[in-house]
């Protein structure tokens, strides 16, 4: 809602999309640049804290962009009230995937542990799946049914509230002494190992294909004069991939984390260039359904990448550089997919998502490089044969 609605209301208030693209790409921005800090506070620090403190300035922040939109002031104040959303926002997402995966290494059997984890993350990446899909649609029924500043105002009571309470649920990881944090958490060049790298970059590329292909697939709606429609469209994507991301629990050990990043990569290239071919709303879904057989299983399979390459103590750093990778490529990519679409007409703009999966098709590659025949780790850590 976050990203999305504040599209929405620098377009309503000011007039202008481009505007609007360039205040929800500032937004990534202040993501970018404050989400993993926030991460390594929660692990320095503990959760509690760092949530409390962030979720109540996100919601100030949100409340003072809904008035800014609508005031006198000039067009950078709202750039600079959006960078401040993005860069307090609280980060829930990947601190719930840290907590959980926490849980599961520390209190299970070791035996119980790697398929736990490949449940938990395929749930986590399933909810985000329901997220990407439902959020833009509260967003339209919102802005159209009471105005613009509505999102931003929901998105700002649903922060204050929710990131509260789990903010302060017994799950929520203690702060660590000095002494602890000097022997627990690994040193930050290990943040910046290529494997790692490698991950945020793929998880990035997913971001860059939500945010395109959703911003594509309005214009293409629009085209045709039911623009609020687009949001039920990207339903039909959103539904399939969320039930694969489930799905993927129950694949077989054998179909590794290496394999599964190349083959559903090469699923996404194979639906981005139906997409290219797209002129009625029949092909759309067809087009639309294939992605969604890959998006899910491959976000599923970069957070398990994300969970076996975490340096020690570092777990809420890592999730949060993935989660802000969505982010951070969603926004940039809403940006020059609206632009496109606006100089260029929507057919130019379906290239955009299929510049995204290719270049996460790439990723994949350079991954298979990275992680050596025999020594593939699982989403625990743990080697499996690929």
């Amino acid at each position: 809602m976050m990203v999305v609605g504040v599209l929405t209301l620098a377009v309503a208030a000011r007039g202008s999309v481009e505007l609007g693209g360039i205040t929800s790409a500032t937004v990534g921005l202040g993501v970018a640049c404050f989400g993993p800090l926030i991460g390594a506070a929660a692990d320095r620090f503990g959760q509690r804290p760092t949530l409390l403190i962030s979720g109540a300035l996100n919601s100030v922040a949100l409340g003072v962009l809904a008035w800014v939109a609508f005031s006198p002031l000039p067009s950078w104040a709202m750039l600079i009230g959006s960078f401040v959303v993005g860069a307090t926002a609280p980060q829930i997402s990947p601190m719930s995937r840290s907590r959980l995966v926490m849980i599961a290494q520390t209190k299970l059997p070791r035996e119980q542990r790697p398929r736990t984890i490949n449940s938990t993350l395929a749930y986590e990446s399933a909810a985000d799946e329901v997220v990407f899909v439902f959020g833009p649609v509260i967003v339209g029924l919102l802005a159209t049914s009471l105005g613009a500043w509505a999102p931003i105002a929901g998105a700002a009571v649903l922060t204050l509230v929710f990131v509260t309470l789990f903010a302060i649920h017994r799950t929520s990881p203690p702060a660590r002494s000095a002494e602890a944090a000097a022997t627990e958490l690994a040193p930050v060049a290990e943040l910046r190992r290529a494997p790692l790298l490698v991950t945020v970059f793929g998880i990035f590329t997913v971001g860059l294909f939500f945010g395109s292909m959703l911003t594509s697939l309005t214009a293409f709606m629009q085209d045709r004069g039911a623009p609020e429609q687009a949001g039920l469209l990207y339903g039909v994507m959103g539904v399939g991939s969320a039930v694969l991301a489930i799905g993927v629990a129950w694949f077989s050990p054998r179909f590794t984390l290496r394999y599964r990043w190349l083959a559903f990569s090469t699923l996404l290239v194979a639906g981005a260039l139906l997409l290219q071919t797209v002129r009625d709303v029949p092909s759309m879904v067809l087009s639309l359904s294939v992605l969604g057989i890959g998006i899910g299983p491959l976000l599923v399979t970069l957070y398990g990448f994300g969970a076996a390459r975490t340096p020690a103590g570092r777990s809420a750093t890592v999730m949060t550089m993935l989660g802000s990778g969505v982010i951070v490529g969603q926004s940039l990519a809403a940006a020059i997919t609206g632009i496109v679409a606006e100089s260029f007409g929507t057919q130019a703009s379906f290239l955009i998502p299929l510049v995204s999966v290719v270049l996460g098709l790439l990723g994949g590659l350079v991954n298979w490089k990275l992680t050596p025949s025999g020594q593939h780790p699982s989403a625990t850590g743990s080697v499996q044969l690929p």
